[in-house]
């Protein structure tokens, strides 16, 4: 279960549409066209300024992009790992085949994917 890079195209095809925050369920994936692209994103605690982590990954294809930006303003969501300690946290993430395999276990589940409120 490798996880590969999208390519450019298929990133700026991933921008266009509602955003994640509006309609958070699962999109057609650019690269392989199935309904099975997820998205999670988390606050880190420890960033210097707010920032917001996106992850999106199509759980069929296993493409993926990780991105960082400015933490909207007055953006608050849920985040199911929020719970985890440091400690935990840095375990799940350490292989970004597991961190994933982790999550859509979390969406198989239920558990995401996330609610947004502005």
């Amino acid at each position: 279960m490798d996880s590969f890079s999208f390519s450019g195209d298929e990133v700026a095809a991933l921008t266009q549409g509602e955003s994640f925050f509006v309609a958070p369920g699962e999109r057609v994936c650019p690269a392989c066209g199935e309904r099975r692209l997820r998205a999670y994103v988390n606050s880190p605690v420890n960033a210097r300024r707010p920032t917001l982590v996106s992850y999106v990954w199509c759980a069929a294809c296993r493409k993926f992009v990780g991105t960082r930006a400015k933490h909207p303003a007055g953006l608050i969501f849920s985040d199911p790992l929020a719970l985890l300690s440091t400690a935990e946290r840095r375990e799940l993430e350490r292989s970004l085949v597991g961190f994933l395999a982790h999550l859509d276990q979390l969406w198989d589940s239920g558990v995401l994917p996330q609610s947004f409120a502005a």
